[in-house]
């Protein structure tokens, strides 16, 4: 429940200077006193504050990154984006998120996002489920379960039906690659319905069965994809690397992923 908690008190901090009136967001995006850059260290100091109190190392986009000598002897770590979706952030349309990811061997096995405008959370653990959960702000008191909060949520992915094949993908920015697979999708599926989003939200979508797919031919790091990549996982979806079998793998030396697909999970 430490991630989940975390990921909530984030947000919370992100919010309070997303929404102040006096938050000026025509400052230039990394300097010191902009409210993007005061959101991401509140909210990275929010999350590291709770996880380290438990015995895993945390690696976040927002901390210091130590050296691959050091990181390599860490089977288990926490992966942290404290604020996903800097674009979103500044255009004010909500679609930001806080990612926390636990990742053990190269591979997620926990994962936790957070939306805070929409005060909807993701969390996933291996072993146990995938969940959606609406409304939520913050955990009322440190006795809330794991087993509770999974009554009030959502197993994911959800029943949907839809008539087309639905591509997450960005209208505005599509890559000459990414036009080329959407097209080679048209040829298999007739119709292809575009859906875009912002931030990790992207991954959550094929994960509770919005979209079936989400190809991502851009850079990303890996506390970008780790926590949505965990979601993925447990509600039986994979992250592949684009053009081979082998799923993203996680607290590399160079912290870059390669391009991706958001995909079900292939059957050998």
């Amino acid at each position: 429940m430490a991630a989940i908690d975390a990921a909530l008190k984030a947000g919370k901090e992100i919010l309070s200077i997303y929404e102040d009136p006096a938050s000026d967001f025509e400052i230039e995006r990394k300097a010191d006193n902009s409210p993007l850059t005061i959101a991401d260290r509140k909210a990275h100091e929010a999350i590291v504050a709770i996880l380290d109190g438990t015995p895993f190392p945390v690696l976040s986009e927002e901390g210091k990154h130590l050296d691959y000598e050091t990181r390599r002897t860490w089977d288990t770590l926490w992966v942290v984006d404290p604020l996903d979706g800097t674009k979103e952030f500044i255009k004010r349309n909500g679609e930001f998120t806080v990612n926390i990811a636990l990742v053990q061997n190269s591979v997620p096995v926990m994962g936790v996002i957070y939306v805070p405008v929409r005060k909807e959370l993701y969390f996933a653990v291996e072993g146990v489920g995938a969940y959606k959960c609406s409304g939520i702000i913050g955990l009322e008191d440190d006795g809330v379960s794991l087993e509770q909060l999974i009554k009030e949520s959502d197993r994911i992915p959800l029943e949907y039906v839809r008539e087309r094949f639905i591509v997450v993908a960005s209208r505005s920015h599509l890559s000459p690659e990414t036009e080329e697979y959407i097209a080679d999708l048209k040829r298999k599926y007739g119709s292809v319905e575009l859906i875009s989003s912002g931030s990790s939200i992207k991954i959550c979508l094929v994960a509770e069965g919005k979209a079936d797919v989400y190809p991502r031919f851009a850079p990303t790091m890996e506390w970008d994809t780790a926590a949505g990549h965990a979601i993925a996982r447990v509600a039986g979806m994979e992250v592949y690397q684009a053009g081979k079998d082998e799923p993203l793998r996680y607290n590399k030396k160079d912290l870059l992923n390669p391009w991706f697909i958001v995909e079900p999970k292939r059957e050998h």
